[in-house]
């Protein structure tokens, strides 16, 4: 049975009032976005739902895309009749015996936009159902909870059956809430708390510390990876590299041990804090998760923190590694995460990194070496470029034969 469009319910988007012109043309702005690749589509926002017509495209990837956008409540592929009783009752009777089990329940719920057609919504309930009856001997009919809903409305266009409803990913569409920089390692927090700030609307662009001969290009890939696996919520995400080799160096020669890891940190913020404004960004995100790395205490994030003034949303910190690890398997980014590969947080980490330190010792150490170049001269070597969510279908498209 061929489905002629996919109709999008919002979630949240509906308590928006005012607001929510800006957030539905976001959320279809997103949709066209994950289906670039299938110029065929079209997606056309309205107030109440949204509906993407297929023109021929197949169904099946469209709808895999669809469960990661954040703002979808759910949707249904639909199929279009001719305004034409018979052929809407022979639909009625595909679609239900598609998606039925033995001994199952159903029933129709019809609408009649379109004054001219010859039935009235409770007329079609009739009809439709006796004809799926007839049809289909062990099913029945259950008006209160139902197995299977099926939707027809009719229209002056055509009659517009479905009787799937698949679940969407919920949440706000990427982007309504601004953007922010994401602190991107290649460990198994941050993919997950990038995904969490891009549930609540929020774009993210991924930062990426990277110091060869250090750390290795697997390790840079590994990021970029975990990246693509993310950016499947909003269709693409800017990313930057940043080169951390020389600033590195000289922390390890020059700070004492107990501050390297602190110091570290407070470059790298320092780093993503221009970033962010030169990106127009209005926050910095990170995986920061209370007491789980000597980094991490409240004294550190006081330490650290002081370079910025800017928010900086952590949405791990009170989780647990395994509520995390939890969130990193359902969206396909642990086993990427835990691949043994180093990344700059990891690498000259001392045996005994201060769990307390003391911000003015920090800024004492600090003040022997200049920074400031060293932070313009990275910044200037920054690599930047686009992660495309289709770029990774592309690739298997190609070699598909191959396996």
């Amino acid at each position: 049975m061929e489905f002629e469009r996919i109709l999008i319910r919002y979630g949240e988007l509906s308590t928006k009032g005012k607001n929510r012109k800006q957030f539905v043309a976001r959320l279809a702005a997103n949709v066209r976005r994950v289906v670039k690749d299938m110029p065929d589509i079209t997606v056309y926002g309205e107030r109440d739902r949204m509906q993407l017509f297929l023109n021929g495209a197949p169904v099946q990837p469209v709808l895999d895309r669809l469960k990661s956008i954040f703002g979808i409540q759910s949707f249904s592929p639909v199929i279009k009749t001719a305004l034409d009783v018979e052929e809407v009752k022979e639909a009625a009777f595909q679609l239900v015996n598609d998606t039925h089990q033995p001994g199952g329940t159903f029933k129709v719920a019809a609408r009649r936009g379109y004054r001219d057609f010859p039935l009235d919504s409770n007329e079609l309930n009739q009809e439709i159902g006796a004809a799926v009856l007839r049809r289909i001997p062990d099913l029945a009919v259950n008006v209160k909870q139902p197995d299977i809903k099926l939707n027809v409305e009719v229209r002056a266009d055509g009659v517009f059956l479905s009787s799937q409803i698949i679940q969407g990913a919920g949440g706000l569409p990427v982007s309504s809430s601004g953007k922010a920089m994401l602190m991107l390692s290649g460990g198994i927090d941050s993919p997950v708390a990038g995904y969490l700030a891009m549930k609540r609307g929020v774009e993210v662009e991924a930062v990426h510390f990277h110091s060869p001969p250090y750390t290795s290009e697997q390790a840079k890939q590994k990021a970029i990876d975990l990246t693509r696996k993310i950016a499947k919520y909003s269709g693409q995400i800017q990313m930057h590299v940043v080169p951390f080799t020389e600033i590195q160096e000289m922390i390890k020669k020059q700070i004492p041990e107990g501050y390297v890891m602190t110091v570290t940190r407070r470059l790298m913020l320092q780093i993503t804090e221009e970033l962010r404004k030169k990106r127009n960004g209005l926050a910095i995100v990170n995986g920061e998760s209370l007491g789980q790395v000597a980094s991490q205490t409240l004294e550190s994030m006081i330490a650290i923190n002081d370079v910025t003034t800017t928010p900086i949303i952590r949405p791990v910190v009170t989780m647990d590694k395994n509520e995390i690890i939890d969130i990193a398997k359902s969206i396909d980014t642990f086993e990427l995460s835990i691949q043994p590969f180093e990344d700059c947080c990891t690498i000259f980490t001392p045996a005994s990194p201060k769990t307390k330190p003391k911000l003015d010792k920090v800024k004492y150490y600090e003040s022997f070496i200049d920074f400031s170049s060293l932070i313009e001269k990275a910044l200037q070597k920054v690599e930047t470029f686009s992660v495309d969510v289709t770029q990774e279908q592309t690739i298997k498209d190609e070699f598909k034969d191959l396996f």
